[in-house]
């Protein structure tokens, strides 16, 4: 394939504009087909926690925030992240919430534990593809976790700062997300679809390409003249 600069690429994805233009509006349209009709809603609840101090008496009577504290629940985090997912909380949940058995892997899948930075604040969030059930889940699972935390460790220092709420919008389908994606998609691939067609075509079509092809110079050209009255003539005479 012959070097092309910019001036020729510009005018070659011009000339091939309306071809440009197809393909794109071909991947926004499958963009969009796909996420109305392929893409099944999820909605994700959350629930906030707080590790609060196991707090101890001061010398006057008033509770004091003590640096081992701060630090015990620090480290706790990431042991109640990891004590959510557990399968005596995933099970109780199920039981309390008459949910099939069968539901606990589903279950354990969709809950994702994220510890707030600097902070001692945890959020359970749930995923669902019914979103009041969704946040049936995580408020359940926040209670059930609270009492084992107090049966494991005979403390009460998890609560619940925010409940779960309803979500109305999906969490995985963002329309102008996707039809974005698919229609830069379209661009690139309609792009590239130009640049083979250029490549692979070997046809003359101007004097400047005869000059390329055989380095010389045209000096002069016979235009192509089509008499349409004299063919219509020499067709009646024939008659």
């Amino acid at each position: 394939m012959e070097e092309l600069d910019l001036k020729e690429l510009l005018q070659i994805f011009w000339e091939k504009k309306l071809e440009i233009i197809l393909i794109t509006a071909i991947f926004i349209v499958i963009g969009v087909i796909y996420t109305l009709a392929f893409v099944t809603p999820k909605y994700d609840s959350s629930t906030k926690l707080l590790l609060a101090t196991n707090s101890s008496k001061g010398t006057e009577g008033a509770e004091s925030i003590t640096t081992t504290d701060v630090t015990i629940n620090s480290k706790l985090v990431s042991t109640y992240s990891e004590l959510v997912k557990s399968n005596k909380i995933i099970r109780k949940v199920i039981s309390n919430l008459s949910l099939e058995a069968d539901q606990e892997e589903k279950i354990r899948k969709n809950i994702s534990v994220t510890d707030i930075t600097d902070t001692e604040v945890i959020k359970i969030t749930v995923r669902n593809e019914d979103p009041a059930l969704s946040s049936k889940i995580a408020n359940e699972i926040a209670k059930v976790f609270i009492a084992t935390v107090k049966e494991y460790y005979g403390i009460e220092n998890v609560h619940v700062v925010d409940e779960a709420e309803v979500e109305e919008a999906p969490s995985n389908i963002n329309h102008t997300k996707d039809v974005i994606i698919f229609a830069a998609a379209g661009i690139v691939v309609a792009f590239m679809y130009v640049l083979l067609v250029n490549m692979l075509d070997t046809t003359i079509k101007s004097s400047e390409d005869i000059e390329k092809v055989t380095g010389l110079t045209v000096i002069a050209s016979i235009p192509v003249y089509d008499n349409v009255e004299d063919k219509v003539k020499r067709k009646g005479g024939r008659r």
